[in-house]
């Protein structure tokens, strides 16, 4: 903001009550002019013989407050540099914590799709088994059928006295 080297110019002109009120080319707060009118030593404000204001102590008054605003300028300034450095780490930090959720999100996706796809295929595997399953009983109940039926024709054959309605609960 400020440098210890200014290239601006200051000019001081007195007003009729021997008071320096106006500095051109610089803004002073109301409050630095009052402490400016403040007597810096116990002997209060030095006179030159014409009873203006010693403008070699004034000028160095006002240069001392310069100094001072720009200090306090460069302090703000720096305050405000840690405090964008505070919050930049604190943004790297939450972006950070959001990108490790993130990641753990999808890591946490990723296994739930597995684990669906691997109880798919197990789900089909269990299918194909029910259906050889099905398709080995259906083929056993069919020869079961085919010797019932054999069995009955030979018990026809063998005794052919059998009584019709014991016949029927057989069928």
């Amino acid at each position: 903001m400020g440098g210890s080297a200014s290239t601006r110019r200051v000019t001081f002109e007195a007003d009729e009550n021997e008071n320096i009120t106006v500095v051109k080319g610089v803004r002073l707060s109301d409050s630095l002019i009052d402490r400016m009118k403040e007597p810096s030593s116990p002997s209060g404000r030095q006179h030159r013989g014409s009873g203006t204001v010693n403008e070699e102590e004034l000028k160095k008054r006002i240069a001392e407050e310069l100094a001072l605003e720009r200090a306090r300028r460069d302090a703000e300034a720096q305050k405000r540099r840690l405090f964008g450095k505070v919050l930049e780490r604190e943004r790297m930090s939450s972006n950070e914590h959001l990108a490790r959720a993130i990641i753990r999100e999808r890591a946490a996706t990723e296994e739930e799709r597995q684990k669906a796809q691997r109880f798919a295929r197990q789900l089909e595997d269990k299918d194909k088994e029910l259906r050889k399953h099905d398709a080995y009983y259906k083929e056993q109940l069919a020869r079961l059928e085919e010797r019932v039926k054999l069995f009955f024709s030979l018990l026809m054959k063998i005794f052919p006295f059998i009584p019709a309605p014991l016949l029927t609960s057989f069928r």
